[in-house]
């Protein structure tokens, strides 16, 4: 939903400035290039602070605040949420490193102060996670945040491209309306905070590893991970939440994808919209086996 919002004003923005000016624009600077270093480093900080406001008013704002405390949440909600924070700062050092790219930094820094953007961001998060009574910070949502960030920092070093990227996808449940203050009310909330809807996915550029062979170089493998059952982060007491027939179980996907940045393409605008895209993985046949033993098969799965 996010990714669709971006899309849209990235859209009225191409319509008002003009496809080839955008396309010039977005393209990546073959040298440093000073003003556009400096605009990077002052949107990112302002996009950051409003974002950091607005999480405070969406989760924080309506409990209230402690002396700084770590907590152990690594048994809780078969650790989806872990998966979710090594997605998130993959993503944003992926960002922090394109847009130092676009304008010229070389690679070192573009890894040093780009990459790990998302690492610093999360780590703000976790602070505030720290001072609020019905949170606290993890060691293993640290853990999380620093793996995001190693796997995309080793891939540029290693292969100077990414070839195995994190992915995300969601559908609506059963359970958010059993619990809705906590899953979501609406589709929005949805897909920020019912588990039992997302998959989380590492999906691997086969033409990457095979180079020489006559793979499609768009042509992707996603193994996937899930959970169901979820209506609390751990088993509730009997007595403080009846949900009939509710069993937690943790699901494992193998299914097609496609890396949407291997398309050829000489536009700037597009080559833009396929990496915004390429967060999510795309609808596909998909094999599943779950924790209570089934196998299943998928004819189109997200």
């Amino acid at each position: 939903m996010r990714q669709i919002l971006v899309f849209g004003c990235f859209f009225i923005f191409a319509s008002t400035v003009g496809q080839g000016k955008l396309d010039g624009f977005l393209k990546p600077s073959d040298t440093l290039d000073i003003k556009r270093r400096n605009t990077v480093i002052i949107s990112e900080a302002a996009f950051s602070s409003v974002v950091l406001v607005g999480l405070n008013q969406i989760w924080y704002a309506d409990y209230p605040r402690s002396n700084f405390h770590w907590i152990n949440d690594n048994s809780e909600w078969l650790q989806m949420d872990k998966a979710g924070h090594v997605l998130s700062c993959y993503h944003l050092g992926s960002f922090g490193q394109q847009t130092l790219a676009w304008s010229g930094v070389s690679e070192k820094n573009q890894l040093i102060y780009g990459a790990t953007l998302g690492l610093a961001f999360m780590s703000v998060v976790e602070v505030m996670d720290g001072y609020s009574s019905n949170w606290g910070a993890s060691l293993g949502d640290v853990a999380a945040n620093v793996t995001g960030t190693a796997l995309f920092v080793s891939q540029q070093l290693a292969w100077k491209e990414q070839r195995i990227v994190p992915k995300f996808s969601f559908h609506q449940t059963q359970y958010a309306p059993q619990r809705p203050e906590v899953l979501g009310k609406s589709l929005n909330e949805q897909i920020l905070k019912d588990y039992n809807g997302q998959t989380y996915w590492l999906s691997a550029n086969v033409h990457s590893f095979f180079k020489k062979g006559k793979i499609p170089q768009w042509f992707n493998v996603a193994l996937g991970y899930g959970a169901e059952g979820m209506i609390t982060g751990n088993d509730p007491p009997d007595d403080e939440i009846s949900v009939s027939d509710v069993e937690r179980y943790r699901q494992f996907y193998l299914s097609f994808d496609a890396d949407l940045t291997k398309i050829k393409t000489k536009s700037h605008v597009l080559k833009t919209i396929f990496a915004l895209f390429n967060t999510i993985k795309i609808p596909a046949p998909t094999f599943e086996i779950n924790g209570r033993g089934d196998l299943k098969f998928h004819y189109l799965y997200f």
